[in-house]
């Protein structure tokens, strides 16, 4: 049995046979990862360490929500994209960068914000700065972390609590 090789600087598949379990590893996240996750929010028991994203869909105009990694520090909100500008949430950041977030960790309910990607940002170093103090951000930091192809950051500046 082959074994996956993995950066550990980039977190990044590597070998024969990576793109394939890239693949799987995908399908897996969209069809039963992130329904849990949904489903654990809306059920108010959401998986600590984790959060949801809101963006508005570039073509259809239409919300749409993203189970990601809990990054909130203060009024600030990072985010590691784990497929960089091929995500769809950062195609639709990049066309209306309104958004609205939801953290596991805070009782607040949704929060507002303006999302910038950051190009020139170490998505490396932000996770292991993100990852200091809380296990279950670290947690998940690290899953997403493992199946990332080309990370980016994300900074989401939250609008002041009203």
């Amino acid at each position: 049995m082959r074994r996956v090789k993995t950066d550990q600087a980039s977190g990044r598949w590597d070998g024969p046979g990576a793109a394939a379990r890239r693949r799987r590893f995908d399908r897996l996240q969209r069809s039963v990862i992130n329904p849990l996750d949904k489903l654990a929010f809306a059920l108010r028991i959401p998986p600590p360490g984790d959060a949801l994203l809101e963006t508005i869909g570039r073509r259809t105009a239409q919300p749409r929500i993203t189970p990601v990694c809990d990054g909130t520090d203060g009024d600030t909100f990072w985010i590691i994209a784990q497929h960089g500008r091929s995500a769809d949430y950062i195609r639709n950041i990049e066309a209306n960068p309104r958004v609205r977030v939801k953290g596991s960790l805070s009782r607040t309910g949704w929060r507002s914000g303006t999302a910038h990607i950051l190009d020139d940002d170490d998505p490396s170093e932000r996770m292991r700065i993100l990852s200091r103090g809380n296990r279950w951000r670290r947690l998940c930091l690290q899953a997403s972390g493992a199946a990332a192809t080309s990370p980016l950051s994300v900074r989401i500046e939250l609008d002041p609590r009203p």
